[in-house]
């Protein structure tokens, strides 16, 4: 078992289809069959299909259930908060690395280690754990490719093997190692910016821009496909004004971002002000 147990990977849920279930699933067997490590879910939905759907199947693919914390939020609002949830949890983690994680993403073991020892060790505070270019595999997961992986101890070569895979780019979504500190210290994850699109652009740039240090592993990314709703499409009734405030801050230098984000909303009622 390898050791990322002063690591906490933060999971923000809404299993909105029969791929996502079966994704968070296996994604969640894959680091707990690897990793000593710590993880928070918050699924935020009209009741907790994890409890009802994933937990049960998970018992039967994990030894030891007591890493996970999940945090269910009854919410009627079909608007998916990601940046908001995201924040809750990262608050919420104790260890000195929290890892900012997709529910449908798996990477070599060696991208984990290598990303963790760059935040606790050589002083980066932000790490992709995965290249920038055509890293990407799109694993169309179908129940052959899923058994053999389950059946293979949970070995990530093995979904190198699906015939209908799809090799494609990779960029700054996904997952992100974060100092913890640092991460807080650089505005959390700007909640400004709702359900999806263009996030992923302004924290990489606000984090580059105002002098932390960022790095890459480049390995790669095993992204498992699944059906997209508006919550993880362009069809988000959200994406114009992301696209625009995403626009309005990459304008912005490091004195300029520094004093927007001592003043934006979220950072002051999370802090308890007015």
């Amino acid at each position: 078992m390898n050791d990322l147990s002063n690591a906490t990977f933060i999971m923000p849920l809404r299993i909105e289809s029969q791929d996502r279930l079966r994704n968070i699933i296996l994604s969640l067997s894959y680091l707990l069959n690897n990793f000593k490590t710590n993880v928070i879910i918050q699924e935020v939905d009209t009741d907790s299909k994890f409890q009802q759907y994933a937990a049960p199947e998970l018992e039967k693919l994990v030894s030891d259930l007591t890493p996970i914390t999940l945090v269910f939020e009854e919410s009627q609002d079909p608007i998916f908060h990601r940046t908001r949830i995201l924040n809750d949890m990262l608050l919420e983690s104790k260890t000195d690395v929290v890892v900012n994680y997709d529910t449908d993403v798996i990477f070599p073991t060696n991208s984990y280690l290598k990303s963790y020892d760059m935040i606790l060790n050589q002083g980066y505070d932000l790490v992709y754990p995965y290249g920038q270019g055509e890293w990407q595999q799109k694993v169309q997961l179908y129940p052959d490719l899923m058994s053999k992986f389950v059946q293979s101890g949970y070995k990530w070569e093995v979904l190198n093997e699906g015939e209908h895979n799809e090799k494609s780019t990779s960029d700054y979504g996904w997952a992100q190692f974060f100092n913890r500190k640092s991460y807080i210290e650089g505005g959390m994850e700007n909640e400004e910016f709702v359900s999806y699109g263009y996030e992923d652009n302004e924290r990489v740039y606000r984090f580059e821009t105002l002098g932390y240090k960022v790095g890459r592993v480049d390995d790669q990314i095993f992204h498992l496909e699944h059906a997209r709703t508006f919550n993880s499409w362009f069809s988000n009734p959200h994406i114009g004004d992301n696209k625009d405030l995403y626009d309005r801050i990459k304008t912005l230098n490091k004195e300029e971002l520094e004093h927007y984000y001592s003043t934006v909303d979220y950072i002051k009622n999370r802090n308890g002000k007015e």
